[in-house]
């Protein structure tokens, strides 16, 4: 069977990456890859035209210039059902709001002759790819977490999103749960990390990058590492035993320090009595090329009709 062929669009904070994905084997075709750097407060048109720019130089290096589509892994707010971006109250991608992204991408690709553009959350495209092909592949529930400038999470049963039900929290993610003095995002995050940090010695640092460089010679930092790990276990235990989850991936820019917090992390889930795996994402971004590109896979898309509006 001809290997179909879809764009995988990853849209990060200040970059956009994309590459072709081979639907049947899930290849990636490396010498397609292409990475933009984005303002994030440009304007609409700027954000777009430079999206387009990225997935149109991807599209130029498929063999034959032909693809079934393209596939976002898009953060929200989002209407993932018909394209609409709502992102508001952030800094990042406001002038997007209220913007047919789907239409305008289609609009700036027209050249290339008509397709579809699809959309999933982000950390959906991350957490289906690792359980087509990662850590997770092995595994009929599953669930990803990406921790970094903020806290993702999504829950996988058999390649699909769960995002409703009794063994979910509502929108199928965490970030939003209470904890603390405010919500998971505010704890489980690089600003907790580094506004922690600030608060017990006066020093600003420039990301999580820079606080792991010193763990090893730091004392507080390192007791950071713990006090988080020990808290993320306590936080995520009783979800992942509620969702008979099988394993738990790990990704995001936090998730390269995982040697100052893994162990301790591990230990905290199976003192909250949870059996799962632990798996660090080997993938990374490759996941949400692979998950993204998969909404054109039409038995996929058919079998996430459900939980897109939801997430």
């Amino acid at each position: 069977m001809e290997n179909e062929i879809a764009i995988g669009a990853d849209i990060g904070g200040s970059h956009i990456s994309c590459a072709a994905v081979g639907l049947n084997d899930l290849r990636i075709f490396r010498d397609t890859l292409t990475e933009r750097a984005v303002d994030n407060k440009a304007s609409a048109d700027e954000i777009l035209n430079i999206w387009a720019e990225a997935l149109s130089d991807s599209i130029k290096k498929v063999p034959g210039q032909l693809i079934k589509g393209i596939g976002f892994g898009m953060p929200g707010p989002f209407d993932y059902v018909n394209g609409v971006c709502y992102i508001k109250g952030v800094a990042k991608y406001e002038n997007l709001y209220g913007w047919n992204v789907k239409d305008a991408i289609s609009e700036r690709l027209k050249s290339f002759g008509e397709f579809p553009v699809r959309f999933m959350n982000d950390v959906s495209a991350f957490a289906v790819g690792e359980a087509l092909v990662g850590k997770a592949s092995s595994a009929g529930r599953s669930m990803a977490i990406t921790l970094g400038t903020g806290f993702g999470s999504a829950f996988i049963d058999n390649r699909i999103p769960i995002c409703d039900g009794p063994e979910v929290p509502e929108l199928g993610c965490v970030y939003h749960l209470p904890y603390g003095d405010n919500i998971a995002d505010d704890y489980f995050s690089t600003r907790w990390f580094l506004g922690s940090y600030k608060k017990l010695t006066g020093r600003t640092l420039s990301g999580v990058k820079e606080f792991a460089e010193i763990a090893a010679t730091d004392k507080t930092a390192m007791n950071l590492f713990t006090e988080f790990a020990n808290n993320l276990g306590k936080f995520l235990a009783p979800w992942l035993i509620k969702f008979k989850a099988e394993i738990i991936v790990v990704g995001g820019n936090i998730s390269n320090a995982y040697n100052y917090f893994g162990k301790t992390f591990e230990d905290s889930l199976a003192r909250e009595g949870c059996t799962c795996k632990v798996a660090l994402s080997e993938l990374k971004e490759d996941a949400a090329f692979i998950g993204s590109a998969f909404l054109l896979d039409d038995k996929f898309w058919a079998g996430i009709q459900h939980a897109l509006p939801l997430m």
